[in-house]
C-alpha cells in the first residue's frame, strides 16, 4: 500500500513538474514572437528611413535644390588659384609613425 501511495505522489510531481515545463516553453515562444514582430516593425521602419536619406540625397534632388537656391558649390581647383604648395599633413596623423 505504501509503495502504491508513494509511486502515485510521484507521479503527480511528475506531472505538475511537467506542465510547470510547457508553460514555461509557450511563454518563452510568445516572448520571443514579440521580440520577433518588434524587430520586424523597427526593420521596416529602418528602411523607410533609409528610403528618405536614399530621396533626399539623389544625385538630381540635390541638383535641384542647388540649384534653386543658385548655391555656388563648385570647388575652385588648385590650377585655377594658382597654388602650388603641398597639401599640409591630415591632423589625424601622427609625425611619430
Amino acid at each position: 500500500m505504501l509503495k502504491l501511495l508513494l509511486c502515485i505522489v510521484a507521479a503527480v510531481v511528475i506531472s505538475g513538474s511537467l506542465l510547470h515545463l510547457k508553460h514555461q516553453r509557450m511563454e518563452i515562444n510568445y516572448k520571443t514572437n514579440q521580440a520577433h514582430k518588434r524587430l520586424q516593425n523597427l526593420q521596416i521602419e529602418l528602411w523607410n528611413q533609409q528610403l528618405q536619406v536614399a530621396i533626399y540625397t539623389a544625385p538630381n534632388a540635390i541638383e535641384n535644390t542647388v540649384g534653386s537656391h543658385n548655391l555656388d558649390l563648385v570647388p575652385a581647383s588648385p590650377m585655377q588659384t594658382g597654388a602650388t604648395e603641398k597639401p599640409t599633413a591630415s591632423p589625424w596623423v601622427s609625425d611619430a609613425e
